[in-house]
């Protein structure tokens, strides 16, 4: 299956374009390929691209004054990477994004996706019904954080992604789920997943 044709079925089945719309708004993207341990976009700066994965596993991250970082979200495909609120908003990014397995994407800019906004009002809308999708997985994680014991944090992650624990170092695991690496790997001795 060609790369458009990923992102072409991944956006029909959120939110149907017409033809026409849908076509102008394949367009727009194009091929890009990265090696493990790229970094995508840097805390400080604006976030200029919006990727959708086709193959590989990335992570955006914080990195706090003491120069320790927290994974916030992991993208895999099909799905989009990169630092969504830096992109819509082209503001200073507080957060990096980075490959953690070689990855392809497709990728666009903010202004040619900001210019198909303007003029087809169905691409506005499918964005703007993605951002509702990201908005409301953002407020189940804060739950999650918040609310779940460091257990239920690990039986939901795996739950929904269970490949991750094979393909990404369980440092980073942890630091998603709040937890020092060590109670990582006593939870991973002890849960049945």
């Amino acid at each position: 299956m060609d790369e458009r044709d990923q992102l072409r079925n991944f956006i029909a089945a959120v939110y149907p374009l017409p033809l026409m719309d849908m076509e102008a708004f394949l367009s727009i993207w194009q091929p890009y390929h990265a090696k493990r341990k790229t970094l995508l976009s840097r805390e400080g700066e604006k976030e200029r691209h919006l990727y959708f994965v086709i193959e590989g596993i990335q992570r955006v991250f914080y990195t706090g004054d003491d120069e320790r970082d927290a994974t916030i979200v992991f993208t895999y495909p099909p799905s989009f990477s990169g630092v969504a609120d830096s992109f819509l908003t082209q503001t200073s990014s507080r957060f990096s994004c980075e490959t953690l397995t070689p990855s392809s994407f497709l990728k666009t800019d903010f202004n040619q996706l900001d210019g198909l906004m303007k003029v087809h009002h169905e691409i506005e809308r499918m964005i703007r019904i993605l951002t509702n999708h990201a908005f409301s997985g953002v407020l189940h994680r804060i739950v999650e954080t918040q609310c779940f014991t460091a257990e239920e944090k690990f039986r939901s992650l795996f739950a929904r992604s269970p490949h991750l624990l094979n393909l990404v170092p369980h440092k980073y695991i942890a630091s998603y789920l709040g937890v020092d690496a060590t109670n990582f790997s006593k939870m991973l001795a002890k849960i049945r997943i």
